[in-house]
């Protein structure tokens, strides 16, 4: 019996060149890193994605996604979160990422807040079933965060108002996603992000993890590929390394703590955690090559230099 092979209807070519998607790891841990603030990932609200801090948050993108969180106490006002991106701009920080919303017209208060204050990149994420109540902003990029569905990227990737598309993928149709996603034909910075759910322990991984996590980064030597310049800053005011590593509070925008962020010793050691500090990594030829998510190896192993999801050591 021949095996029947999935195909799609041809895919509208609206010019430009094969789009370039980058998979398994957000679009910075490519970029050289200057060792000062660069970017901000806000949160809004508790959230509303298919993953929730309490079961585990399996992304390899999950730190620009959109998913639940239990908030410590009242979330930041709207004057509270002008102030936030007022310190960020200050700070000469250029690129933010604005997610984890509880509406969509509170996402388009605080783009319009962002672009108003002078951000030179502001990414807002929004769910595909909120796109048609946001109104979109200008001057920002639209994301649109949907789960893999050749019917549905398609529909979405022809909206003229969005610009990227996060795309979670489960393992079991890595190949055939991206071999689609490698298809689509979009024009400008249309951007695609390929987020990969990973299993809960390296045992059940079908893909090879390396394959996947390699890329050059020309700073790999000196800071975390992609930690190094990233602020988190959650709906209730507490600065984090990263949006998924929530127990590891290093400041409170309450306390006025992001305008002297830069002199945070414990943040730049996250900065500064290559995977010379990486037991299991230091030693291995391709440290430099492969990126590292702490945030999932932290919720695999309970260690914040813990290492589950490597092809090499199973």
């Amino acid at each position: 019996m021949v095996e029947a092979v999935k195909t799609w209807p041809a895919i509208p070519s609206v010019g430009g060149t094969p789009q370039n998607v980058t998979v398994g790891k957000p679009p910075w841990s490519k970029k050289a890193h200057s060792g000062d603030v660069e970017r901000l990932i806000l949160q809004l609200g508790e959230g509303k994605g298919r993953f929730d801090e309490a079961h585990g948050i399996p992304r390899s993108m999950g730190c620009i996604g959109n998913n639940r969180f239990f908030l410590r106490r009242e979330r930041l006002s709207e004057e509270e979160i002008r102030n936030v991106l007022r310190d960020f701009r200050a700070l000469n920080g250029e690129e933010v990422w604005i997610t984890n919303y509880d509406s969509p017209r509170d996402l388009s208060k605080v783009a319009k807040i962002a672009a108003e204050v002078g951000i030179p990149e502001v990414n807002v994420v929004v769910l595909e079933e909120d796109l048609d109540e946001y109104e979109v902003v200008e001057g920002t990029r639209t994301i649109v965060e949907l789960e893999y569905d050749p019917d549905r990227i398609l529909k979405v990737s022809l909206n003229p108002n969005v610009n990227g598309l996060l795309v979670m993928i489960p393992q079991e149709k890595l190949d055939e996603a991206i071999t689609f996603l490698n298809r689509l034909d979009e024009t400008g910075d249309f951007e695609i992000y390929a987020d990969l759910l990973y299993p809960k322990s390296a045992r059940f991984l079908k893909f090879n993890v390396i394959e996947k996590r390699m890329g050059e980064n020309p700073t790999a030597q000196m800071y975390h590929d992609c930690l190094a310049g990233t602020i988190a800053v959650s709906a209730d005011g507490y600065i984090t390394p990263c949006p998924l590593l929530r127990n590891f509070v290093v400041g409170d925008v309450r306390k006025g703590d992001l305008r002297g962020i830069r002199k945070k010793k414990k943040l730049k050691e996250f900065w500064k955690m290559t995977k010379d500090k990486i037991e299991g990594c230091s030693a291995c030829p391709l440290r430099y090559l492969c990126h590292d998510c702490r945030a999932l190896e932290y919720q695999a192993t309970g260690e914040i230099d813990g290492l589950e999801y490597c092809s090499i050591l199973l």
